[in-house]
Parts: C-alpha cells; structure tokens; sequence
C-alpha cells in the first residue's frame, strides 16, 4: 500500500507518495501526470520519510542545497529509471539539454545514438519532481522547454537555484513575443 502527504511550497500543493520506506513520488498538485506512480489503493499517513522529505523541501525552498538525500523508489520501465538517475547526477543549480542526457544515455547502452525525443518523453514522466531534478534540463538552445507542472513552476525554481544562463529570461521574452504576435 502506498501513503500519501501533503506540502504547501512557495509554488503551491505538493503532494508526496512513499510506499512506508522511500519516497515514490512528488507532484504540484495538478501538474500534468499528476500521480501516475501512485498505487490506487492509498491513505494518508504520517510517516518519518514524510518528515525528513519536508525537512528536505523546506531547506531547498529557503534557497540552501540539502545536505542529505532521500530515500527513493524509482518506478518505472528500465529505460525510464535510468534517465532519471542520470536526472540525480545533475547538480544544484546547473542545466543540461535533452541532447546532453540523450549522448549521456546512448553510451551507458552502448548504442551510437538516442532519440532526444525518448529522453523528453522519460523526463517528462519523472514522479519525483524536484528532488529528481528534471527542471534543470532545457532545449539545445538553453531554452525553456515542456514542465509538467508548467514553465512558470520551472523558471520559478531555475532562479531559486541561482542558474546564471538567463534562460528565465529568454523564456520570458519568447513568452511576450509570442503574445504579440497573436
């Protein structure tokens, strides 16, 4: 049986999963995928990887790096868990693009390449948001691209991390270029 939590951030509801062990999951409320990970049958309980992954959140929030991991039960295909432990690898406040992990993930399977589309299509589908840190990934052009809590959520936690490549703000100007242009 998995339980659930509940966590009010700078950036709204999260609601968190473990399955009594490691955490399973971690949404904003509503983002796309919204608890695909979770075990219909759950309950809200208290329980000490609740405790310690709000201890977690509320370090990042307050803009520190924590200095512990989490517990984490990955689920998912093969192919899947294994882009988002190469997500683990990236650090606070540094970005790769889709085509970095994609090179990244070719040669761990010792193929000559990796679709970039396959690996949007993994990150996208992470269940862990924030500790599994799919926001720091962007498009070949340092470009803000697909969230599934939105790029709002996604700029908002770039800047927490203090990423210097001002992608916020191409993202930004492209945003009210493209408003003008309707």
């Amino acid at each position: 049986m998995d339980y659930i939590a509940h966590y009010q951030s700078p950036l709204g509801g999260i609601t968190l999963a473990s399955d009594g062990d490691a955490i399973v999951g971690l949404w904003f409320d509503g983002q796309k995928f919204f608890a695909d990970t979770l075990e219909e049958e759950h309950q809200e309980k208290v329980l000490p990887v609740f405790q310690d992954a709000f201890r977690w959140l509320d370090l990042y929030f307050n803009g520190e790096i924590p200095d512990f991991t989490l517990p984490l039960n990955l689920r998912g295909t093969h192919f899947r868990r294994q882009v988002w432990q190469a997500l683990l690898t990236i650090p606070y406040g540094q970005m790769v693009t889709y085509g970095d992990l994609a090179k990244r993930i070719a040669i761990q399977r010792g193929v000559a390449h990796m679709s970039s589309r396959a690996i949007g299509g993994a990150v996208g589908h992470n269940p862990i948001a924030i500790v599994i840190p799919c926001h720091r990934v962007v498009g070949s052009d340092d470009t803000l691209t697909g969230y599934a809590a939105g790029l709002e959520k996604k700029t908002k936690l770039l800047e927490l991390e203090g990423t210097s490549s001002g992608v916020w703000k191409k993202y930004k100007t492209r945003k009210k270029t493209r408003k003008r242009a309707q």
